[in-house]
């Protein structure tokens, strides 16, 4: 079976394309950035004002939880991503 020039430079050109996307998907931009670990861990909470509460966590990143009205220096148990700047109050039972 004899390939036609154009049959060639689409077998190149795909072939090309593939090549680019391997490189793109496993260096540029690599998938498994998008999957953190999630970390529950209980913290005080030092500061409450304007629905939002705040705190600190062992990764030292200062956490923000919306929709928040506890008193300051109340201890409780959050889930937050390993690197964000956000967290989520969990219940006992999660």
């Amino acid at each position: 079976m004899k390939l036609s020039d154009g049959q060639k430079y689409a077998i190149v050109f795909l072939g090309s394309l593939a090549v680019a996307g391997i490189v793109l998907s496993t260096l540029v931009f690599p998938f498994w950035n998008f999957i953190r670990e999630d970390v529950i861990e209980q913290v005080e909470i030092f500061r409450s004002a304007d629905g939002n509460c705040y705190i600190d966590t062992l990764d030292g990143i200062p956490k923000t939880i919306e929709n928040c009205n506890i008193k300051e220096g109340t201890i409780v148990t959050i889930k937050y991503g390993h690197g964000l700047p956000w967290a989520t109050i969990v219940s006992p039972d999660e």
